[in-house]
């Protein structure tokens, strides 16, 4: 049975409708591919924003493709912090009743009404690397990440679809605390 995964930081970054790139970036504008990411068909995009909160605002901030059908933003619990708002630990996707910010572009600004979370840490596979792993969607295990601070993470959730690719996701703030830093694999423990 396999239980090493690769562990890969997700920094902080935002998710878009397409009606909402026209409003920060020109009608008719689409995003444009920067780089491709380790899941299947997702990217990190060229464009870039502004989200602003009570307190401060965060610059530069990614805007990920493709286009969804509600607009998220994507913090680290630091962030939240520094944005002045508190963002709750979510699975992506799940944002009603959090907390709405601003976002600006070069050519608008948006007021999103919810979206901001903190995204639960969690673990993407098929069904078939899902079997080979023995876990299920929706299970909830631990990883072990042997680093220079060698940390296990509790309450990471399994997320299986037959359009995933095989990788543990944290934010900035558990990378930071676990040193996992260049090419990181974990262990998955049962729980």
């Amino acid at each position: 049975m396999r239980s090493s995964i690769l562990v890969e930081t997700s920094a902080r970054h935002v998710h878009l409708t397409s009606e909402q790139v026209e409003i920060l970036f020109g009608k008719g504008h689409t995003l444009t591919v920067k780089k491709m990411l380790s899941q299947p068909g997702q990217f990190a995009s060229e464009e870039k924003v502004d989200v602003v909160g009570p307190k401060n605002t965060l610059r530069n901030v990614s805007v990920l493709g493709p286009v969804r059908k509600a607009a998220q933003v994507e913090v680290s619990l630091t962030d939240a912090r520094t944005l002045g708002i508190s963002a709750p630990v979510r699975e992506s996707g799940d944002i009603a009743g959090t907390p709405g910010i601003k976002i600006t572009g070069p050519c608008g600004e948006i007021e999103i009404s919810e979206g901001v979370i903190a995204a639960q840490r969690h673990i993407h596979l098929t069904p078939a690397e899902a079997a080979e792993f023995g876990v299920s969607d929706k299970e909830v295990v631990k990883v072990k990440l042997d680093t220079a601070r060698p940390l296990i993470f509790d309450g990471v959730v399994v997320r299986v679809r037959e359009d995933f690719s095989a990788a543990m996701h944290i934010d900035t703030d558990e990378s930071n605390a676990a040193c996992a830093y260049g090419e990181v694999y974990g262990e998955i423990i049962k729980n």
